[in-house]
């Protein structure tokens, strides 16, 4: 079964006010808001006055006799006069209090269920109560649209509760994610630590290997070929190379050769060393025309555009 929303005061004191409206343009000594539950119906507001013998919080069980069972039952206004000459009424249980008139309307939530009946009740039969019966249909409408607004309200409040819970289940997952997310960027740490000192280590031992079986031969290699000017300028090359490989791994001047054929790379480790074109061409048996083409192209792919700028002092840079 659906649960409905608790009755706030604020409601409670307003429908005090609307059956103590009701009592006193109707001129009846009891009016009556009953809420239905468990097969009884329970005074839920009544209106103040010393000849109103109803108690609030007062329970009926419903049955045939009771003129709130009819309301109910039939979904329908009941308007009974005078009980005590009527032969169904005459024994009801609010003959007790000594109640023979009776006019009701049933009370309902939203959705067409019951919430119960509002009534009005005389000891006699009340001609002024019988023409306010349009009246009462009235108030029995604001009562229903309050229900709707507590309904309502009790919808948006589980509805909040809802996406709070989901924001709160959300809120976790990011939380645990970003959680997850450090774990995994330390570990990725310690991993590229591990990774850079490896490559200190494979570094350092390269250099070390260099500087102790490669380059003490190459001053031994000058001996040898003192009197060969071409095979010097390629040694020169060749010992510069290695000596900036045991200074730095991560030279951009190696970086950029890589973008440049073997040729243009070879001529741009000549102009680096600050050989001319005619000496570049002499070193490797070219035309300087054709050396000036591979400049060219040189200057083009390291993007070097105007005219202006030096192609040795970028090489320069670079190193």
């Amino acid at each position: 079964m659906e649960s409905r929303p608790e009755i706030t005061p604020e409601t409670l004191t307003k429908w005090q006010y609307l059956v103590d409206q009701i009592s006193e343009i109707a001129d009846v000594p009891a009016t009556l808001i009953m809420h239905t539950s468990d097969q009884h119906n329970n005074v839920c507001v009544k209106s103040t006055g010393n000849e109103n013998p109803y108690i609030e919080g007062q329970s009926f069980l419903l049955h045939d006799k009771l003129y709130c069972f009819d309301v109910l039952e039939n979904d329908a206004e009941l308007c009974v006069e005078d009980a005590a000459h009527d032969p169904h009424w005459h024994d009801n249980p609010d003959m007790e209090y000594g109640m023979s008139f009776y006019v009701g309307l049933p009370l309902k939530w939203p959705d067409g269920s019951v919430f119960g009946t509002i009534c009005m009740l005389d000891r006699f039969r009340n001609k002024r109560a019988l023409s306010f019966r349009n009246g009462l249909r009235q108030f029995s409408r604001i009562v229903e649209d309050d229900l709707a607004m507590l309904e309502e309200i009790e919808q948006r409040r589980k509805a909040e509760a809802c996406l709070q819970q989901e924001l709160d289940s959300r809120e976790e997952i990011i939380k645990k994610r970003t959680q997850d997310l450090e774990d995994a960027n330390t570990a990725l740490r310690v991993l590229l630590k591990g990774v850079e000192n490896s490559k200190s280590e494979v570094e350092d031992r390269i250099v070390q290997q260099i500087r102790g079986l490669v380059l003490p031969h190459i001053g031994r290699l000058h001996q040898l070929i003192e009197d060969d000017d071409r095979a010097i300028v390629h040694l020169d090359i060749v010992e510069t190379n290695l000596k900036n490989i045991t200074s730095t791994f991560t030279c951009n001047l190696a970086q950029a050769l890589v973008e440049l054929t073997p040729t243009e790379a070879e001529i741009v480790q000549l102009i680096a060393q600050g050989r001319s074109t005619k000496e570049i061409a002499k070193t490797l048996s070219r035309g300087t025309s054709t050396v000036e083409f591979h400049r060219n192209n040189i200057r083009q792919k390291l993007g070097l555009t105007h005219r202006g700028k030096n192609l040795r002092q970028h090489l320069a840079a670079l190193s």
